[in-house]
């Protein structure tokens, strides 16, 4: 039961969607459903071996035969394969690359299509297309720097675990349902500590006093991990289609994604009657997490609204604590209120994880919407032509320059690093810190936005 409304920008992690519908893979204990896949990744039921002689994520010959996400093979079609449902690690289980962040500071990743420091990143480790899987320039192509203009949807990647509820019995190799699902209610702050562990999964922090809606650190510790028998894996991505003001929502008032996979299609759970609705059958007891990263720039806000636990961290840090099986709550966070406390420094890239459990029949929602956390990516794009002098830095917009103003070093209104044009009026994203009240993507006025991004009134 979670209806949760956020703010982030997303780097690797989360690909703009190029299609209607963004299909999902699984893995599972037992004989896996059939679900829609995810181009290039592993059929229901994969149990992600790794092939003797060859690196988990590493990498296969070209001739491998076609990709498999998760079976810890890199193919060359995929950015990465490390075999395994988790995220944050540096590879999403749909087998494309996330960014290695600390304290802000974030590794460059070569292929991940994200322009730092390195000569060229176009998305990709293949050779032979003008930036080489090391990232640098290759002889025979024109390259240029270029921003990706805000897409029209986001598709993030998300992991349920789906669980059978402690009124099932135990039955064959299948033990008794998880304690902690379709069992206790109540709101309940604290049941996690203030920061995650090594691993970037929540702790526990009630062991050593009372719970209203949970029994013990090994039971909590099955919610967000793989644990064959108790719970099965579904991969799958959120659709947030980009909103008139520039934010990106998803609205599901109900939120059942897995009524027709996991346990509840290998016959092992039932669906269960929607208490607010009882002619409505879903499959509720199941979680979430999902992880994004944004760059921060101080006008970013956490807005949600949820029932039954949802907890954000930011920076590895807790910020927003909806434990328990509840009615529905709501909240805002302002992220330049809490930037000290969260470790917060502008221009540094962090972590956004959000965790969120569906424990008790009686409706299921999800809402999510991000507001000022997208920031436009910078990558390299290349097409076959002679090796071209150097221009940007010159003073002068040449042909395939946006900008030249012979410094480059970025800024609001000025040209950044590349050649291209950094933030400004007009780029359809709302830059608060720098006066902007709107930004409908032009500088046409009479329109609800003026040419100097200011709100005109009716």
């Amino acid at each position: 039961m979670l209806l949760a409304s956020l703010v982030l920008s997303l780097f690797a992690c989360g690909r703009e969607d190029d299609s209607e519908t963004a299909p999902d893979r699984m893995r599972g204990a037992q004989e896996a459903p059939t679900v829609d896949l995810e181009p290039g990744c592993g059929e229901p039921g994969d149990d992600a071996g790794t092939d003797a002689g060859v690196d988990a994520g590493t990498g296969t010959e070209p001739d491998a035969g076609p990709a498999v996400c998760g079976d810890a093979l890199k193919h060359p079609s995929e950015e990465c394969d490390d075999g395994n449902n988790d995220l944050g690690d540096g590879c999403t289980p749909l087998c494309t690359r996330e960014p290695v962040c600390s304290n802000g500071v974030c590794e460059n990743v070569c292929g991940d299509g994200q322009l730092r420091s390195e000569q060229c990143d176009d998305g990709n480790t293949l050779a032979n297309d003008g930036c080489s899987p090391t990232c640098e320039f290759e002889p025979g192509f024109v390259c240029m720097a270029v921003d990706d203009l805000p897409p029209a949807q986001l598709s993030l990647p998300i992991v349920y675990r789906d669980f059978r509820g402690y009124d099932l019995l135990a039955t064959g190799s299948l033990p008794r349902g998880h304690i902690d699902f379709e069992n206790a209610l109540g709101s309940e702050k604290g049941i996690v500590a203030t920061t995650l562990d090594a691993q970037g999964k929540p702790v526990y922090a009630k062991t050593s006093m009372a719970s209203a809606t949970t029994h013990g650190r090994a039971a909590f510790d099955q919610w967000f991990r793989d644990v064959p028998n108790v719970n099965q894996t579904v991969i799958g991505t959120l659709n947030l289609p980009r909103q008139a003001i520039g934010q990106y929502l998803f609205d599901d008032q109900t939120f059942f994604p897995l009524d027709t996979a996991s346990w509840v299609a290998s016959g092992h759970e039932p669906l269960r009657a929607d208490n607010s609705s009882p002619a409505q059958l879903h499959n509720f007891n199941f979680t979430s997490e999902m992880r994004y990263w944004f760059e921060y720039r101080g006008d970013e806000v956490l807005t949600f609204r949820g029932d039954d636990d949802v907890w954000v961290f930011i920076n590895g840090i807790l910020a927003v604590d909806l434990g328990g099986i509840h009615a529905a709550e709501t909240a805002s966070l302002t992220l330049s209120q809490r930037a000290s406390q969260l470790g917060l420094i502008v221009g540094g890239t962090y972590q956004l994880a959000v965790f969120q459990a569906e424990r008790h029949t009686r409706a299921s929602s999800y809402r999510l919407g991000l507001n000022n956390f997208f920031r436009p990516s910078r990558r390299t794009q290349c097409v076959p032509g002679p090796d071209p002098e150097p221009l940007c830095g010159n003073g002068t917009t040449d042909p395939g320059e946006q900008c030249d103003d012979g410094i480059n070093d970025g800024g609001y209104s000025q040209c950044a690093p590349g050649c291209v044009r950094g933030p400004r009026c007009g780029d359809g994203i709302v830059h608060l810190v720098e006066g902007e009240q709107c930004d409908d993507g032009n500088l046409r006025s009479l329109d609800g936005c003026n040419a100097t991004c200011q709100l005109e009134l009716p």
